[in-house]
């Protein structure tokens, strides 16, 4: 009988082991589970982490301004688009607040041979397209320029028109001081090819390097005439009278305007650009004498 116990509780025993033993291998199984579930997850996090990196990155190399313009933007421009490109630059800055537009006028010649030479400017403006084509063939542009006015000549005389100027002949006589542009200054192209057109040669008392410096010596009585272009007589509030002449439709010129492929404000150029060039930018324009295109 004794021994039938100790028999039964050694079977016991042994049963109880052997179902302890299975309790812990479903432990561990049931803990590999979870460490299962814990990798999966902190595979889930790292995904979550690199696709928060990938934002981080993405955010990082997307333009820090948001296409917002800001900053100075530097003008080269014709000498003849002073007052309209004044007004522009006004319009400007209200669209843009705490913008700069920093003009610097002067023969359009003159102007491409210093950003030739490297002078820093964001923004060029020609009063005709062949010191545009310097630029151009400079490699100074970021692209194509856009044609936004045209120009005529008119003479510019005192007011009253004391010589009784009416046409360019009256430019080549004895008692009249004329003065012209530098025939590589736009003005001065312009001026040769109406005169040539109207067979009358001229032998100017000086050349000037930009259209101001030939109206400020007809306003100040240096000069009995010159030839500027229409836009100047007006704006120069009276202090010269304009004589038409028919020979100027053969000297129509073109302005051309772009950005440079150097531009230190890049954007602030391009918006400058869009703006000259929009049915606002072309009121201004209008509004100070410019034809269109």
């Amino acid at each position: 009988m004794n021994r039938r116990l100790t028999g039964l509780s050694a079977a016991l025993v042994a049963a109880v082991l052997l179902v302890t033993g299975c309790g812990s291998d479903s432990t561990g199984n049931a803990s590999g589970g979870t460490d299962t579930s814990t990798a999966a997850g902190d595979a889930s996090a790292a995904e979550g982490s690199g696709a928060g990196d990938s934002g981080a990155a993405g955010s990082d190399s997307a333009d820090g301004t948001g296409g917002k313009v800001t900053g100075t933007v530097t003008v080269y421009a014709a000498a003849s688009l002073t007052a309209s490109f004044d007004a522009l630059a006004k319009d400007f800055e209200a669209k843009y607040p705490g913008t700069t537009v920093k003009l610097s006028y002067d023969g359009s010649s003159t102007l491409v041979t210093q950003l030739i030479g490297g002078a820093p400017a964001d923004v060029f403006a020609s009063a005709d397209e062949k010191n545009m084509a310097k630029a151009t063939d400079a490699s100074l542009l970021a692209g194509t320029p856009a044609l936004f006015a045209s120009n005529t000549l008119q003479i510019a005389v005192a007011p009253g028109n004391p010589k009784k100027i009416s046409g360019l002949a009256d430019l080549a006589k004895s008692d009249v001081v004329t003065v012209l542009c530098a025939a590589e200054v736009p003005c001065g192209s312009a001026a040769h090819t109406a005169l040539d057109a109207a067979k009358v040669t001229v032998t100017p008392a000086s050349e000037e390097e930009n259209v101001k410096a030939v109206l400020t010596k007809v306003s100040t009585g240096e000069a009995d005439a010159g030839l500027v272009y229409k836009t100047d007589v007006a704006a120069s509030a009276g202090k010269v009278d304009g004589i038409d002449f028919p020979e100027a439709a053969q000297a129509v010129n073109k302005y051309p305007i772009g950005v440079l492929k150097t531009a230190p404000n890049a954007a602030g150029g391009q918006a400058f650009v869009d703006l000259v060039t929009s049915d606002a930018g072309q009121k201004v324009l209008a509004g100070f004498g410019f034809a269109g295109p």
